[in-house]
């Protein structure tokens, strides 16, 4: 077994830096405006089934076969099943793919901050600010830039000195932000024009209360289509992503342990997320505030924080700071998965690899960026939605490839080379793998329904 140079210090680092990967702005965006649109508490429930069960079942295939094989995507499914390379560069070209658009985001929600450092939060709260911004030919691409150029700064460090050092200081801070603004929102009230006093604690059992109201079969099936592909994404499955760290983790490491604690912060996190929004967003503005959708985090939250008074531009701050965290985290994950793939396939270093993928997806941020101006187009997507540049290649990525990899992957595990191979990589260091009959079943039978099923629903094929 080929040894790596680079690897994690121990469980925590890569435990941070696995959860850093997972929390991205999925976390803090669409959980919360899809919880406000399952029934609530319905969809709390039903995503934590699928956390504990389908989530797991993913998530551990991709760690065990990277601590394995010590490789990432390409070449752990080569040594796995030489002809199932193709598996290998399908994954590896989702975070290529991915690493196009996310510096883009990234830069959107560090305008916001600094937007609302320099105390133009009034601003930001105007119906036509957003579009205003993303349609400009200039600030965008500025920011997308900056972005990108801090993600490659750290990856260039490496894995102890770059990824883990930032991880260990980043998560924490993250995780206390969102705590902070969860407990200040259950604490507002608000009195609307019609003389209706709302508070976050109202809210806050809006959240946690399942809504079984009109509930048909076919609704509940959308519900659990929408937790599926939410844990999906949030997680970082499927893209190559955590087989690239569990290649990092040194073999003495407990995986069952380190699984957990991924699951409990992605998931703790998700929570909180929707915590600290739904409740603000009920306040002001009703349970019609929870229709807002995509534009929840860009578009009402600037109208919630106005809301709230001078109160509001400091939560603005802290919750725009997070959001810059959770998305950094992510991004960074992305761009390491390039890099170790180039570095196996080119038997280049860390450094010029790093150097020349930063050229190439600066340019590439730069062209995402002014796909809502210069280069704008509207393109038909076969969901039904009308897409852009970014919606074109967050579409192929997410809704097309990483479905289709899951559903590859699991027929590879649960029927080639059999559940075994993870299961006794999980066991290496001498621990005992509790959920091991859960895997079995969940790798061979369940999971490659649900990802079939997902993947026909994603496509538009299946509406």
């Amino acid at each position: 077994m080929e040894k790596k140079s680079n690897h994690f210090s121990g469980q925590l680092g890569f435990v941070l830096a696995a959860a850093g990967s997972a929390v991205g702005v999925g976390n803090l965006w669409r959980f919360p405006y899809l919880a406000a649109k399952d029934g609530g508490g319905l969809f709390l429930i039903v995503y934590l089934i699928l956390v504990l069960t389908f989530g797991f079942t993913l998530l551990t295939s991709d760690i065990a076969i990277g601590r394995r094989t010590q490789k990432s995507a390409i070449g752990a499914y080569t040594q796995m099943r030489p002809k199932w390379k193709f598996l290998g560069i399908l994954t590896f070209l989702v975070p290529v793919l991915i690493m196009t658009y996310y510096a883009v985001i990234g830069g959107w929600i560090t305008k916001y901050a600094v937007v609302y450092v320099t105390g133009q939060a009034q601003a930001a709260a105007a119906d036509d600010y957003f579009t205003a911004f993303i349609t400009s030919s200039t600030s965008p691409v500025i920011f997308a830039l900056l972005f990108m150029g801090v993600t490659a700064f750290i990856v260039y460090n490496g894995v102890e000195k770059g990824i883990e050092k930032v991880s260990k200081w980043m998560m924490p801070v993250l995780l206390v932000l969102v705590v902070v603004i969860a407990v200040y929102s259950l604490t507002i009230s608000h009195t609307d024009a019609s003389g209706q006093l709302r508070t976050g604690l109202q809210g806050f059992l809006y959240y946690l209360t399942p809504d079984l109201e009109g509930l048909t079969v076919q609704r509940f099936l959308q519900i659990l289509l929408d937790a599926m592909s939410q844990l999906f994404f949030s997680l970082s499955v499927s893209m190559g992503i955590m087989i690239t760290y569990g290649s990092y983790v040194k073999p003495e490491v407990n995986l069952n342990k380190a699984i957990n604690q991924i699951e409990i912060f992605d998931t703790g996190v998700a929570f909180l997320a929707g915590a600290m929004i739904i409740p603000a967003v009920y306040v002001f503005s009703g349970t019609e505030g929870m229709g807002a959708g995509p534009s929840l985090m860009f578009i009402s939250l600037p109208k919630v924080f106005s809301a709230m008074g001078k109160a509001g531009t400091f939560v603005g701050i802290l919750f725009f700071v997070t959001a810059i965290f959770a998305t950094l985290s992510s991004c960074i994950s992305v761009l390491e998965s390039i890099t170790a793939n180039c570095m196996e396939i080119f038997h280049t270093s860390r450094k010029k690899t790093v150097l020349a993928l930063s050229v190439i997806y600066l340019a590439a941020s730069a062209v995402i960026a002014l796909g809502y101006s210069i280069f704008y187009v509207e393109v038909k997507l076969p969901n039904g939605s009308i897409g852009q540049l970014l919606d074109i290649m967050d579409y192929i990525s997410n809704s097309v490839m990483m479905p289709f990899i899951a559903l590859l992957s699991t027929i590879l595990i649960g029927w080639i080379v059999t559940p075994d191979y993870v299961i006794s990589e999980m066991e290496r260091s001498g621990d005992k793998f509790r959920r091991k009959k859960l895997y079995r079943v969940m790798i061979r039978f369940v999971a490659p329904v649900m990802m079939f099923i997902l993947f026909l629903q994603s496509t538009g094929i299946l509406s």
